[in-house]
């Protein structure tokens, strides 16, 4: 980026939280008089929401589950949550994708009576319908469909004339093709806005295209480019790959597609929104780290477009969806995307202006242990010695005299909305920490890792409570519950009261029995004080630890043993084959029959339990990456040790491999990390191979 660029880029971004919101978007990048497609109408000033068919019911749905899904929508309350948008992804196409005449077509089979009955079906029920096409020419074998070649003009008044009102345009045809995204997509925006039938279709720019994840390509190829061009063309643009895999959404990859969005900030507004990809619940992540992504897409002003089949969704991810406080921070009508106060790292805090004044705050945790973080009404933003503090998944409202914080578990995120405060002193802002183990057996817990027991173990947990408000708070009680057959010991004796900025820490000791089941397990405190003219006010708070499955013994080959938990970069770790199970685990022409494959960034944990005194391995990559090509296929390896570093082989490449032997004496928890070395993960296939452990 040239230096005069990269000044205003940092200008505009420090406007998102000091400029007052202005009555219209900021102009952005734009084309030449030729090329500029612009809409003299808003056509989405808010982030439009809807469901989509790719993740939940991948390509090969039908009329029939499309209208199932669009009653769903309506009788589960969402359409009225604003999800009223039907979209249809790729696999609506017949396998010859148009007539002799040149006219797309839908599958005949499973879309019998084509696609108009099916869009006046979605608009019967007061919602709207989307479509999928690509921007290059459809080539068998490579995509399912294409726009290109010639019917740009054809194809947006085939989707008008069915009365579709959105667009999705993917780029796979046009990589295969060659193409340059910023010329296509604004041919194909200007055919969209010149319709034959005048109708106003939402654009929805969708190239996934990046590296390191899709291989090395031209920069003005890469979704993270479509920031200089898409605002001026699109409702909204994809800003990075895919957020998964069909039926397979990680955590880790929804942080990466929300990091990527969050470069950008400036160009998001009323109209033209930065996309990060679709929603994802029950689809891999659990109801905490899905709860995580509401509240970065809601912050981001990202579309939210629902990726799984909502006929089969949970209450609780019902619930999540359509929660109020959390959607009117999305559809706040300033259209302001959040930027991040403070550093990166394991706890961020990112902050959203609002129409109103106030701020949207998240205090995130990427990390694997429970925490409390802490910011103020300086650092957000927002002047004045007292603040309103709404948790907008709890919807409890409290008073701050400055400082903002909030328990946040692992992979977890507070979303607040935070104004200045007037009036009479309202309840205080009293944070009560999540219940968090700080030793077991007397040794302290390693940072940043889910906390692992044994039946047996006597561990020592602490919950932090603070009071952030403007009066004090009486006679503070905290209560602790456990699995059943659990002994639980209070520790110390509580205070009086909590003065404001006063803080204090209830300490336990909890023992599971020795017969304990291995698997997660959970802890909640009860806290509670009394505030003077509110009563005794109560918060209840929740965190995981594991209960250890049994350790090896013996000389064992470990990945045949039980691990504690396992991720992979894409797929999960397999067994003795290489990641995905496609082969044996091959490393410069050698087979080796046991081991695990993996891709990278993965962690592998196991439970030794101080009774395993040595660790051997033969780690590489494997060779089926050479059946890919040449980028990639890099990774570095370690062996972690009750959080400490037994073994680093520093980047490893296909031409070589690193043998393990490390000592296990005393670690009570293993872990197996593998990175991606820095170039990203594409084509990185690891392996642990051999992993032999003498216990």
């Amino acid at each position: 980026m040239k230096r005069p660029v990269l000044t205003a880029v940092l200008a505009l971004t420090a406007g998102l939280l000091t400029v007052p919101a202005p009555a219209q978007a900021a102009p952005v990048a734009t084309t030449d008089a030729r090329t500029e497609t612009a809409p003299s109408q808003v056509l989405s000033p808010t982030p439009y929401q809807g469901w989509n068919t790719y993740f939940g019911l991948g390509g090969n749905f039908s009329e029939q589950s499309v209208r199932e899904v669009a009653d769903a929508l309506v009788d589960r309350g969402l359409a009225k949550a604003g999800y009223d948008i039907v979209w249809l992804d790729g696999g609506w196409q017949d396998p010859e994708p148009r007539t002799a005449a040149g006219d797309l077509q839908a599958d005949r089979t499973r879309f019998p009576n084509g696609l108009k009955p099916l869009v006046d079906y979605i608009h019967g029920k007061g919602l709207r319908a989307g479509i999928y096409t690509d921007a290059g020419p459809y080539i068998p074998g490579k995509c399912g469909l294409g726009s290109g070649g010639g019917y740009y003009q054809r194809d947006a008044d085939q989707f008008a004339a069915w009365e579709f009102d959105a667009v999705k345009v993917d780029f796979l045809c046009g990589i295969a093709a060659d193409l340059d995204p910023k010329t296509v997509y604004t041919e194909f925006a200007h055919a969209l806005r010149n319709n034959a039938s005048g109708r106003p279709i939402i654009f929805n720019l969708c190239n996934p295209v990046t590296s390191p994840d899709w291989g090395n390509y031209p920069e003005e190829q890469q979704s993270t480019y479509s920031w200089t061009y898409a605002p001026a063309i699109a409702q909204s643009w994809r800003t990075y790959t895919d957020v998964g895999f069909v039926g397979d959404i990680k955590f880790k990859d929804v942080l990466r597609n929300y990091d990527a969005n969050a470069r950008h900030p400036e160009v998001a507004g009323p109209g033209h929104f930065n996309d990060p990809d679709y929603v994802a619940p029950e689809l891999g992540m659990t109801d905490e780290e899905f709860r995580t992504q509401m509240s970065l897409w809601a912050v981001a002003a990202a579309p939210l477009v629902i990726g799984s089949d909502v006929r089969k969704l949970s209450q609780t991810s019902v619930d999540i969806l359509a929660d109020a406080d959390m959607l009117a921070i999305n559809q706040d009508r300033a259209g302001v995307q959040a930027v991040r106060v403070g550093p990166a790292g394991t706890t961020e805090t990112w902050v959203k202006r609002l129409a109103d004044g106030g701020r949207a705050v998240v205090l995130l945790n990427r990390g694997e242990s429970p925490t409390v973080q802490t910011t103020t009404g300086a650092k957000i933003g927002l002047s004045g010695a007292r603040f309103t503090v709404r948790d907008a998944w709890t919807d409890r409202v409290t008073e701050s005299a400055g400082t903002i914080s909030a328990a946040v578990p692992a992979h977890g995120a507070a979303l607040l909305r935070v104004t200045p405060a007037r009036g009479l002193p309202g309840v205080p802002h009293v944070t009560a920490g999540l219940p968090t183990v700080t030793k077991v057996g007397g040794a302290a817990t390693p940072a940043n890792a889910t906390p692992v027991l044994a039946g047996g173990d006597e561990a020592r947990v602490e919950v932090a409570v603070r009071n952030d408000g403007l009066l004090p708070v009486f006679t503070p009680k905290v209560t602790l519950a456990t699995p059943a057959g659990w002994t639980v010991r209070p520790l110390g004796t509580a205070p009086l009261l909590l003065a404001p900025g006063g803080h204090a820490t209830f300490a336990f000791t909890v023992t599971p029995p020795a017969s304990a089941t291995a698997g997660a397990a959970s802890l909640t405190a009860t806290t509670s004080y009394e505030v003077l003219g509110h009563g005794r006010v109560t918060q209840r708070s929740t965190s995981s630890l594991i209960i250890a499955p049994v350790p090896p013994d013996g000389n064992v080959v470990l990945s045949h043993h039980t691990w504690i938990s396992a991720t992979s970069g894409w797929m999960s770790p397999t067994v003795d084959l290489s990641v995905g199970g496609w082969s044996p685990i091959t490393m410069l022409g050698q087979v080796h029959p046991t081991g695990l494959g993996v891709a990278s960034p993965s962690t592998v944990r196991y439970y030794v339990g101080d009774r395993c005194s040595r660790l051997t391995a033969l780690v590489g990559i494997d060779d089926a990456v050479n059946n890919v090509g040449p980028e990639g296929g890099t990774a570095t390896f370690q062996v972690v040790g009750d959080g400490k570093v037994l073994f680093d082989s520093g980047v490893v490449t296909r031409e070589a491999t690193r043998a393990v032997d490390v000592d296990l004496s005393g670690v009570r928890v293993l872990d197996l990390v593998v990175g991606d070395a820095g170039d990203g993960g594409y084509n990185d296939r690891a392996n642990w191979a051999g992993l032999n452990a003498t216990c």
